[in-house]
């Protein structure tokens, strides 16, 4: 049997964008909109039409076995591939050619049929990827207990919710063992409980030996689920290869800070009087960096400036996880004995070191604090930076890392007594 199960040569779907038509509103701009549409209809005359190249001579191979991550901006070209990998749609050039049983979910009850039960669709996802009844009913009661809508598993879907839709449509495509399952970001309609629920049967799914393709915007799970990674940009491929290099060139390209993009933070003003005007991650020696190792060490420098001197001031680092919001870490100057007294008029820049990071692997989100004594608040800057955590050899730790499992790791001794 052929070590490959996605083979992918020079696919591109190009689609056609029909211009915007004006408004009308007075009788004479009917009438000519009119005149207009006739000569349109006698082939006089057309609405504009553009193109737009969703793919653009995209090639890759995937293995079976192989957790693949797809990553890259909206609009880049990751769902339109999924559409053909899972015969949605056709490509306008190239092929692709699929080596097993295909299971997809794209889009909130993809597959499902809004005026069937729960039950019914699930016989029906079935009965769509090849199975046979048997093999349905020995899954089913697994299916609904890990959709968690067993009450309504009777209620015909039109009636769920988006989250009932994507909890029974995951559960359907993860459990009716598709030899390739094919996700796009559609679990990030879930709560968190279920994501991560979800994001432990995608592990379970790898380590029996099935291939997936996985497109997320969540760094961590990415970096902790996949076993190798492609990066998508305007239809194109521009990375393919080891997960951590990948997904640090996409995370580096996509969120460092640049003078340009400090006008579109969405600034907290308090008193005037300072300002942050730059901010970027840094590795102890310099170099911009936006992903790091568990273990290696983060510098966060900053940039205020101030229109009239402060006696002292005080700064915050508050670093929070991004898939879930929740604060795991601020960093006070004056928590650790430092003080920055005289500040005088002008530019001041100033840095954070966190030595030997053992945040979780994830992807996390900065924002600054600027305080003048007593309680004078001058300046926040909420989300200016954006880092991913990534595993590395100082955990030990053979399976991956799920959002649930903790916020820091701390090396610890263990024996059988």
């Amino acid at each position: 049997m052929s070590t490959i199960a996605i083979r992918a040569e020079n696919l591109s779907k190009l689609y056609q964008i029909v211009g915007a038509q004006p408004k009308y509103h007075t009788a004479r701009d009917r009438i000519v909109n009119g005149l207009s549409s006739l000569f349109q209809r006698n082939g006089r005359g057309g609405a504009r039409r553009e193109t737009f190249w969703a793919l653009q001579d995209v090639s890759f191979e995937v293995k079976h076995g192989e957790v693949l991550g797809v990553i890259g901006r909206n609009g880049a070209g990751k769902s339109t591939l999924l559409k053909i990998l899972s015969r949605i749609t056709e490509p306008t050039t190239g092929r692709a050619n699929i080596h097993g049983r295909v299971g997809s979910l794209l889009e909130v009850g993809t597959g499902f049929h809004p005026e069937l039960t729960g039950r019914e669709n699930i016989y029906l996802n079935g009965a769509i990827l090849g199975m046979k009844k048997a093999e349905i009913q020995r899954k089913f009661d697994e299916i609904v207990a890990f959709s968690e809508v067993g009450k309504f598993i009777d209620t015909p879907v039109k009636h769920y919710s988006s989250g009932m839709y994507v909890r029974l449509a995951f559960a359907v495509a993860a459990h009716l063992e598709p030899e390739i399952l094919i996700i796009d970001e559609v679990l990030a309609v879930g709560d968190v409980s279920f994501q991560n629920k979800c994001l432990g049967k995608m592990e379970d799914v790898a380590s029996e030996g099935r291939t997936v393709l996985f497109v997320s915007h969540n760094m961590g799970a990415i970096a902790n689920l996949c076993t190798s990674a492609m990066w998508l940009d305007n239809g194109r491929v521009v990375a393919r290869g080891d997960v951590a290099d990948t997904v640090g060139e996409y995370v580096k390209s996509a969120a460092g800070a640049s003078p340009s993009e400090t006008r579109r933070w969405k600034r907290h003003h308090g008193t005037s009087g300072g300002r942050f005007v730059d901010a970027r991650l840094l590795d102890p020696n310099g170099n911009a960096h936006t992903t790091f190792e568990m273990g290696e060490t983060i510098v966060v420098e900053f940039d205020v400036e101030f229109s009239r001197s402060f006696r002292s001031v005080d700064m915050s680092v508050n670093i929070k996880r991004a898939d879930t919001g929740v604060a795991v870490l601020h960093l006070l100057n004056q928590d650790c004995g430092f003080v920055f007294e005289h500040i005088s008029e002008g530019k001041h820049r100033f840095s954070v070191e966190i030595p030997k990071c053992l945040l979780y692997p994830g992807t996390y989100k900065i924002s600054l604090w600027l305080v003048a004594a007593p309680r004078m608040g001058l300046d926040h800057v909420p989300d200016v930076l954006t880092f991913t955590m990534v595993d590395s050899g100082c955990s030990k730790r053979t399976i991956p890392f799920l959002p649930h499992v903790g916020v820091f790791h701390s090396p610890s001794i263990w024996r059988e007594i």
